[in-house]
């Protein structure tokens, strides 16, 4: 990117930040799907002006302080490839706003519009009294369950000491600690002496090795233990199918995001009847099992 002086208004950087982020052949993925998407939210985050500004605004012109400080958020997107959310320091989830830095993937689940749907028709939500959010990350799945489960019990359990850090800012933020309780576990093995569950929801790893050797540069700023999980992807989610019976209730049930992984899962498990769920936003390879159907 070269210097920026004939720029003047909000319509200006956005226009002139989507056509650098296209000429760089960024990827996007991490909340956007476009480089002007991605343009806007960073032009107007860095304004501390909101996502939805109304059209009317985008012609106003900035100071010269603020021509400067959008111009270096643009650069830092083209020169470091990070995603958008970790320049920002903010993702959102289910509508719903989360800080996220490098210690965590960038929240963008489809198990979103199922938290939405209070996991209609597969749950019944008076029935819902304890979550587990397994893999947690940043916390997101676990405190939007909580939003729609109001007087549901949520843990968050994760294996990094780094992610169960964001993920308390997080509960902190929401002001949910008197309902969450975040717990280390590698899977399942901090989580002997836990009480068990009416629903288990899991976005763990599931990234194959001929995947990871592929990501694009964007992908590369998020933690690999998140990602990685093995020649076939499977390594983690092999573990909690092993494991999960035992801690749900009667009538519980499991979902996992498997994502690319879905067929490698289908052939290493081809006894059991995976329901893979569908998504009106896009978005595949997540599956429900019951308590009933798990093995063990």
């Amino acid at each position: 990117m070269g210097p920026v002086t004939d720029l003047h208004s909000i319509r200006d950087f956005i226009r002139f930040g989507a056509s650098e982020f296209r000429e760089a052949g960024l990827h996007f993925g991490h909340g956007t799907d476009n480089a002007f998407d991605e343009a806007a939210w960073l032009v107007l985050h860095t304004l501390c002006l909101p996502l939805d500004l109304p059209g009317e605004w985008w012609d106003c012109r900035l100071t010269a302080a603020e021509r400067a400080r959008v111009e270096a958020v643009l650069r830092l997107r083209v020169t470091t490839r990070k995603p958008a959310a970790y320049i920002t320091r903010e993702a959102w989830f289910m509508g719903l706003p989360f800080y996220v830095d490098e210690r965590v993937l960038v929240p963008r689940s489809p198990i979103a519009e199922l938290i939405a749907a209070e996991f209609s028709p597969w749950l019944d939500p008076a029935s819902v009294r304890r979550v587990l959010d397994l893999c947690t990350g940043s916390g997101c799945i676990g405190l939007a369950t909580a939003s729609v489960f109001p007087e549901a019990e949520i843990w968050l359990a994760d294996l990094s000491a780094n992610a169960l850090a964001v993920a308390r800012r997080n509960v902190r933020a929401h002001g949910m600690e008197g309902r969450c309780r975040v717990v280390q576990s590698d899977v399942f093995d901090g989580l002997a002496s836990a009480p068990r569950f009416d629903l288990i929801v899991s976005n763990p790893p599931y990234v194959d090795a001929g995947d990871m050797a592929e990501l694009a540069s964007e992908y590369r700023h998020e933690p690999s233990l998140g990602l990685a999980a093995g020649a076939d992807g499977l390594d983690v989610v092999r573990r909690i199918l092993a494991a999960a019976k035992g801690h749900l209730n009667d009538g519980g049930v499991l979902i996992v995001e498997v994502g690319n992984s879905q067929p490698a899962l289908e052939a290493a498990f081809p006894e059991l009847p995976f329901t893979w769920l569908e998504f009106a936003s896009g978005g595949q390879g997540v599956f429900l099992l019951t308590r009933e159907q798990l093995p063990g």
